[in-house]
């Protein structure tokens, strides 16, 4: 201590040098150190509230009270399934509505490719399980058989569409590939505008002729496509 004193005593004038920068330091620790207590303090009532609320769940003897209170999450648990199911289902309809996705990604139209025909399968199961609505009845058995399904149905999808866009044509000869990419080309003028009327109905017949025995187009693929050309042709 003695030694403190002295070092002090003859280095007083250096508070002028550093005085500055030491107030500063202190300043921003004690700012620092404000910050930190208001998040504590903060912490601590949202801590308190939560407690609250549990303890007020728990002190409830009310059946009907603790039922709907259980009907209501299960509700919202549903809905949110049922918004990824809708999701999931949405984002297969891109490619099996879009002629032009089936042409760049073919595998995702065909039920051989093992990724492709276990989401199909997994499509089948969640559709079978899903709820008429988000309020209906369900018992913890069922929505567990219904969360798991819509889990598989979307992680199958993710599969198989990562798989389509690795392999893309890649399963086809070079001729089968020429031939897509002429269906690519032929799509692209039956939707044109800017095409003429007679050029765009030969665009789509020829379309279908180079797909044929490459692509399944399914019956909405099939009615997508004319209404966009007819749609075409209108205008």
């Amino acid at each position: 201590m003695d030694a403190l004193f002295s070092f002090l005593g003859n280095y007083w004038w250096l508070a002028f040098v550093f005085g500055g920068a030491i107030a500063s330091g202190f300043g921003a620790l004690g700012n620092w150190m404000s910050k930190q207590s208001k998040q504590r303090h903060k912490q601590r009532i949202e801590m308190m509230r939560v407690k609250a609320e549990l303890a007020q769940a728990s002190s409830s003897t009310d059946p009907e009270a603790i039922a709907e209170a259980d009907a209501a999450s299960r509700s919202q648990r549903l809905e949110r399934l049922m918004d990824t199911h809708d999701e999931v289902s949405r984002r297969w309809l891109d490619y099996e509505l879009d002629t032009a996705k089936l042409i760049a990604f073919p595998t995702m139209s065909d039920g051989r490719d093992p990724h492709t025909a276990a989401f199909l399968r997994a499509k089948k199961v969640a559709d079978g399980l899903r709820p008429e609505s988000a309020d209906a009845r369900v018992d913890a058995e069922t929505y567990a058989e219904y969360r798991d399904a819509v889990h598989d149905f979307e992680v199958s999808f993710d599969v198989a569409e990562q798989e389509a866009r690795r392999v893309r044509d890649s399963g086809f000869t070079e001729a089968e590939r020429q031939r897509l990419s002429r269906a690519q080309q032929m799509l692209n003028v039956a939707v044109d505008q800017s095409a003429t009327a007679p050029e765009r109905q030969t665009a789509y017949r020829r379309v279908r002729e180079e797909l044929d025995g490459l692509i399944v187009l399914s019956d909405a693929a099939e009615d997508e496509l004319k209404h966009r050309v007819a749609g075409e042709l209108e205008a």
